[in-house]
């Protein structure tokens, strides 16, 4: 029985008289070798792997943080003003047309010895295209509104009433002496706003909220009309606020001397996320 070295390796006994240039004893012999050189490649590439987001995060330059800060502008101070500067000139005179007007005094009781000439009252065909006054003016018969005739002989303790005109029905006031208003008051409009207002699903992704300002004209029956956005934020809540307008019940309408008028209204809704 032959001797066996006790420094020879298994593939020295496996191969033992026979052909070792053969090429399965140079694979068996290197793949050792191999495995290893293996494992060290594959080490490093992961290291690089995991660390290449941090090396990346760490040599890019630093985003500068672009902050928003809510700006009062009721508490703004005015700008200085200069003493030498010299004040702006008055705006001109406007110049508005008067109405035909006819003499036409009340009645006052005054002593015998007071009392005027008789002047007999004005005749019905004058009052139809003219305003009874304390004197007669020839005004423009296309005028609008009517002003009143200057005082001359009456007591300083009384007053006249200046007779108003009528305003168009087509006319759409912005401020007016009766401001319309919702049935029940603001806080009745905030519970049906809260009660009818949707969230759009696009806004709640993005995470959006905030103010859609909305205009509408409020009729003279209380009809809304008109509904437009004039500031919005997008994402379908621009939509929403403009649904939720045209589908409010009727407004008690605003009023100019006594008489209803179609008025513009703008309304903030909020969208906010709890």
């Amino acid at each position: 029985m032959a001797e066996v070295d006790s420094q020879a390796t298994l593939d020295d006994i496996v191969f033992a008289h026979r052909n070792k240039a053969y090429g399965a004893y140079d694979l068996r012999k290197s793949y050792p070798k191999a495995v290893t050189r293996a494992l060290i490649i594959g080490g490093i590439l992961f290291t690089l792997g995991v660390l290449t987001p941090t090396i990346l995060t760490a040599l890019a330059p630093e985003e500068k943080q672009v902050s928003m800060v809510e700006v009062d502008l009721m508490k703004i101070p005015p700008p200085p003003i200069d003493p030498n500067e010299p004040p702006p000139p008055p705006p001109p005179p406007v110049e508005v047309p008067k109405v035909n007007t006819v003499k036409f005094l009340p009645p006052e009781v005054k002593p015998d010895e007071e009392v005027p000439e008789e002047t007999p009252p004005p005749a019905v065909e004058e009052l139809k295209e003219a305003v009874a006054a304390e004197k007669t003016v020839i005004g423009d018969p296309n005028a609008d509104e009517v002003i009143a005739a200057p005082e001359a002989t009456a007591a300083p303790t009384k007053v006249e009433k200046a007779v108003e005109a009528a305003p168009k029905e087509d006319q759409i006031f912005t401020v007016v002496e009766q401001q319309p208003e919702f049935s029940g008051g603001m806080a009745a409009l905030g519970q049906y706003l809260q009660k009818n207002l949707r969230y759009p699903a696009a806004a709640q992704r993005a995470n959006i909220s905030g103010r859609v300002f909305v205009s509408f004209v409020v009729n003279t029956d209380g009809s809304i009309q008109d509904v437009q956005v004039l500031k919005g934020l997008g994402f379908g809540t621009d939509e929403e606020a403009k649904r939720v307008v045209q589908a409010m019940p009727r407004w008690r309408p605003g009023k100019q001397s006594g008489r209803p008028v179609r008025v513009k209204f703008n309304l903030p809704i909020n969208f906010t996320l709890e």
